[in-house]
């Protein structure tokens, strides 16, 4: 049999890395798995000793929170340069958040026009919505939903009472759907930052301590107790200390649907080493802790971690340049860096990288999120979204990123690998150096019927 295209390279299979193999292609499908000898093909690339994953799927992007719909050309652009073919966004776009069909249909126009990565989305309920308006967001292909306990804006990212989270959970309760959350207490926080202000205390060092690890566990207890309570899945969207996977995994253990996730950047920094650095550069909500990483990476062996993330955020530079922490708009980019962050972290650690790769940014998010087994791993039958990594060590330079932000709290760190190709649907839509594919070739993709806890 002949295909369109045959690769050859160590092949990141479901049962670990395979040397001198070959993934056949038709069309936008994986159509045949070997070693040795490979079959005819309209076009071969030899990939030599380069790794072959499944395409990235990260889990958790904001796209659309600063330049709207059109964002999703940017984001997705520089996620396929990262090896990132599925994003999964979430619901605050700017200047409204996806709460209804209308709002869905848009953003869905706004991904044929734009995506150069396919785009799965979170919608969310805003206050005063009913629980039952979550129905024609299913039907109408979201993956999940999410809401928040803290309130950063009254009208694109609403804090939502403990009575509305319970009905929404009651909503989805008969439905495989997670409900996400941003895990903070609002009044903690807010207390402690205006304590913080008085006492004159306005760098990146009282940022951690003004959102305490206090505030963020309350947050995601209340909300494991009410997904419980209604019998539906909890997710909480990032997780900042080991004592957050342990309570999710107490939940878990009494046999409710919780889950926890984490970001890359809960792996790489330290605000006690990396604080004077970077400053607000590593400003995320809720915050890098001190003295953490060693402690999440036992989550993640553990088995307690969902998926990895990057929570990449489209902010622009301009808005970390403020005189006090707190001002500072919260959030990073991070899709050009989850898959090389990631890989170099647990390379360093002397973990099985490559498994680990895979498992945690492929078929994990695959599975939570409905998109197993098309997409999350190298088989016959599912999508042919591929990226390739080369085992050549490189210093992130942020100016040559392909979101247009220019801007990284990466920049300047030293990665073990370098993403050398990209396929997206079968298609190189990456050589290394550009972004080949058109805004537009990613497509809308809906939930499936998988889920996390079948």
């Amino acid at each position: 049999m002949s295909y369109d295209l045959i690769l050859r390279g160590t092949a990141v299979l479901p049962d670990g890395p395979v040397e001198n193999a070959w993934i056949g292609i038709t069309a936008d499908k994986i159509a045949a798995i070997g070693t040795g000898d490979a079959p005819s093909a309209a076009a071969v690339h030899d990939c030599g000793e380069d790794l072959i994953f499944p395409g990235i799927i990260d889990g958790q992007t904001h796209a659309c929170s600063y330049g709207g719909l059109p964002g999703i050309r940017s984001t997705t652009r520089s996620a396929i340069a990262g090896g990132v073919t599925t994003i999964v966004d979430m619901p605050y776009d700017n200047p409204a958040p996806l709460n209804d069909i209308a709002r869905l249909t848009d953003k869905v126009t706004a991904i044929q026009q734009h995506a150069h990565a396919h785009v799965a989305l979170y919608g969310t309920i805003l206050p005063g919505q009913s629980p039952e308006e979550v129905a024609p967001l299913i039907d109408g292909g979201v993956v999940a939903f999410k809401i928040s306990t803290f309130e950063s804006s009254p009208t694109r990212f609403p804090r939502i009472a403990s009575d509305q989270i319970f009905g929404i959970f009651n909503a989805l309760a008969e439905t495989p759907l997670p409900l996400g959350v941003h895990n903070e207490d609002q009044e903690i926080v807010r207390a402690y930052i205006a304590a913080a202000k008085a006492a004159g205390h306005n760098g990146i060092e009282a940022h951690s301590a003004s959102r305490p690890p206090a505030a963020e566990l309350a947050a995601t207890a209340q909300f494991l107790e009410l997904g419980a309570s209604a019998g539906a899945h909890a997710h909480i969207v990032h997780l900042t200390t080991a004592r957050g996977f342990q309570l999710v995994d107490n939940y878990l253990a009494d046999g409710f649907r919780a889950t926890g996730e984490l970001c890359v950047h809960y792996l790489w920094f330290d605000p006690d080493r990396d604080g004077q650095e970077l400053g607000a550069r590593m400003k995320v909500n809720p915050p890098i802790r001190p003295g953490q990483i060693d402690a999440l990476w036992e989550e993640i062996l553990s088995g307690r971690v969902a998926f990895v993330s990057s929570d990449h955020s489209s902010w622009p530079i301009d808005n970390k340049f403020t005189d006090s922490i707190f001002d500072a708009g919260a959030g990073v980019p991070g899709l050009e860096t989850l898959l090389p962050a990631f890989y170099t972290a647990a390379d360093e650690r002397g973990l099985d990288a490559a498994s680990l790769t895979a498992e945690q940014l492929c078929e994990r998010p695959a599975k939570f999120f409905g998109l197993w087994p098309q997409k999350g791993a190298i088989r016959i039958g599912a999508d042919a979204d591929l990226a390739v990594v080369s085992l050549t060590p490189q210093t992130w330079n942020a100016q040559t990123a392909h979101d247009e932000l220019r801007w990284s709290p990466f920049d300047g760190r030293r990665f073990n690998i370098t993403v050398s190709r990209t396929y997206l649907s079968g298609q190189l839509a990456f050589d290394g150096k550009a972004v080949l594919n058109q805004p537009g070739d990613g497509r809308y993709v809906r939930r499936g019927p998988s889920h996390w806890f079948e």
